[in-house]
């Protein structure tokens, strides 16, 4: 038996003892976190933001095994947001669609839920009616005309049936219920309750497809809610992603069992420590940029140099050569070496000691750590 198929569907139980720690310890960090984070002032704040919420619509979709452009997702965050996208590429329909998903979620996270509202994420999700080569119901509840709606792993001819969700005609009772309880509820620690409607949202699965996105979608709005505040500096789904198989594997047993959901709010807590943790690095890699940017106030750099300078500060794929900074930057090769050179010769580029074909540079940033 799955869980909605319980008597006591769909009220959860857990062991206050074993989650209160964990609880505790989110609190902690969390309250650490926004404190610091107010005290490096407004532009770092704003970077950190950016970077976050780029690393968070990449990842999300990287759990379903849907892989967006980096760049074009951190232009469209960053475009919505009204920063600089000064050299970065204009973003897809698709990519600004799943964008806009994730910023109405944390950036209005005091709104009601609602079924337009999901709605709306959901053909934004899927700006073309089509998941892949298939053409999907959008806007609106799945109607399982070609099945009951399951979700499989294994190759093709050896599926493996993981979770099948309640049939469509429960649908209306079930999400006006989830809907109803997410707006309602005071009673439940704000924690777990992010934690709850992940699970319960997954577990009815009313879309046929992008329902983990919309899951962790709406678990951002109750983190959200938790830290007061719109501005996100830490990603439960980059922390999902490092335990993927671990991810399906506790949502598969959770389901599939009863509705003592302490082990499920377990892990999700024990990832959320992780990603509040994860936060130092981004804060410090924001904070060398800081440093950077002010010891080279007075160096002479031309736009392409500090685009450049910049992506390599930010989420830079792969290597560095000439060739790679022509292309990204739109110039000759030799006017690729000549800036590099020139950065070379002021200290910025240091060559690369990892080898390879072709001469790799990286910045130097000796004196900034």
């Amino acid at each position: 038996m799955y869980l909605y198929q319980k008597k006591d569907w769909p009220n959860f139980t857990w062991d206050h003892a074993t989650l209160l720690p964990y609880v505790s310890k989110v609190r902690d960090l969390q309250g650490r976190l926004i404190g610091r984070m107010e005290s490096i002032g407004f532009k770092l704040r704003e970077e950190a933001v950016l970077d976050t919420l780029t690393e968070d619509v990449l990842r999300s979709n990287e759990i379903e095994g849907e892989f967006l452009n980096p760049d074009e997702v951190r232009s469209s965050v960053a475009r919505r947001l009204g920063m600089e996208t000064v050299g970065l590429p204009v973003a897809s329909r698709s990519v600004d669609g799943v964008v806009d998903m994730m910023l109405d979620a944390t950036q209005k996270y005091q709104e009601l839920l609602t079924n337009e509202r999901l709605f709306s994420w959901h053909a934004a999700l899927f700006p073309t009616g089509r998941s892949g080569m298939y053409k999907i119901k959008v806007g609106d509840w799945r109607n399982d005309d070609q099945g009951p709606m399951q979700v499989v792993s294994g190759p093709i001819g050896k599926e493996k049936v993981n979770y099948t969700a309640p049939e469509a005609a429960r649908l209306k009772e079930e999400m006006n219920q989830f809907i109803t309880w997410f707006n309602t509820d005071e009673t439940t620690e704000p924690v777990i309750k992010s934690a709850l409607a992940h699970l319960w949202f997954v577990s009815i699965h009313p879309f046929d497809d992008g329902n983990g996105r919309v899951a962790r979608a709406i678990a951002d709005i109750q983190l959200a809610r938790v830290d007061r505040t719109n501005q996100r500096f830490y990603s439960m789904s980059a922390e999902i992603l490092k335990s993927k198989k671990g991810y399906y594997n506790i949502l598969e047993s959770t389901q599939k069992g009863s509705l003592d959901v302490s082990q499920w709010l377990v892990w999700y807590i024990e990832r959320l420590i992780d990603a509040l943790e994860s936060t130092n690095k981004t804060l410090s890699k924001i904070l060398i940029k800081a440093k950077f940017w002010d010891l080279h106030k007075t160096t002479q750099f031309n736009e392409r140099q500090i685009e450049m300078i910049n992506q390599l500060q930010s989420n830079f794929v792969g290597k560095l050569n000439s060739s790679k900074w022509a292309k990204i930057t739109k110039v000759h090769r030799d006017t690729a070496r000549r800036d590099i050179q020139d950065l070379m010769e002021k200290g910025i580029l240091l060559i690369s000691d990892e080898g390879g074909r072709s001469t790799n540079y990286i910045l130097n940033l000796s004196d900034l750590k």
